[in-house]
């Protein structure tokens, strides 16, 4: 069962942390996603093979955590990504983004620059409510409030509300430099449907930091949760780790 970070008047938070050596890494999952997808328990099978601290964690709305997902924002889950890793971990942490987790992940390395000792990055998608908005979407947000799309992973359509979007777009990051020194590993798979791996592109151009890697996925999708890609995954998070 997971446990929960109880908050004055905001929604509780539900996360499962495992103890261990250093530094701990934080998976922060896609949006509409949670902390049991194959991602985060690949990555937890490992650390606690080897004894590493782990935290896997839902917003606000989202898994097991409290709220309701469409009174949700950018801003407000990047506030309970910093209010988790602020109150359950200790020490460097390596931050691991899916897709919107990449955002978060980026935003949170700029928040906590003391604390995030390394970043792996998934699809990662900042900026999405910029590059991933066509004019009638824009145009069904501004008079609907309210944008439904059949979602390709779930039965459940995807909604974004108009709150959530200008949260976004108050929080873009990739046409200035991303104030961040440590080491980046991006990995995106080259079949991706949503995220184009131009994106990646853009965002170790954006990096401050001089140790950033782009790797390319022949054949992977936006997921990237093959078998080999799980595989690719933990390798890569171990050698950031080991270096």
């Amino acid at each position: 069962m997971a446990d929960y970070l109880i908050r004055d008047g905001k929604p509780s938070l539900a996360y499962h942390h495992r103890p261990g050596t250093g530094p701990t890494i934080v998976f922060l999952p896609g949006y509409m996603s949670d902390m049991n997808g194959g991602k985060a328990l690949a990555l937890e099978a490992w650390a606690m093979a080897r004894g590493h601290a782990m935290l896997r964690l839902d917003y606000a709305g989202c898994g097991e955590s409290e709220g309701v997902f469409a009174e949700q924002t950018l801003a407000s889950w990047h506030e309970d990504v910093l209010g988790l890793i602020d109150n359950v971990t200790v020490g460097p942490l390596v931050l691991v983004g899916s897709s919107m987790g990449g955002w978060q992940m980026l935003l949170a390395a700029v928040a906590r620059p003391d604390r995030v000792a390394g970043l792996v990055g998934i699809a990662a998608a900042p900026d999405f409510t910029e590059w991933g908005f066509d004019d009638a979407m824009r145009q069904t947000l501004a008079e609907d409030g309210l944008l439904v799309e059949e979602s390709p992973y779930s039965p459940t359509p995807m909604i974004t509300t108009l709150p959530l979007w200008q949260s976004g777009q108050a929080l873009l990051l990739l046409d200035d430099e991303i104030a961040y020194d440590g080491p980046v590993r991006l990995l995106h798979g080259l079949d991706d449907p949503d995220v184009p791996p131009s994106i990646s592109f853009r965002l170790g151009r954006a990096l401050r930091s001089d140790d950033v890697q782009t790797i390319l996925v022949k054949g992977g999708d936006h997921r990237l949760s093959r078998p080999q890609d799980l595989d690719l995954l933990v390798q890569t998070v171990a050698r950031l780790i080991e270096s």
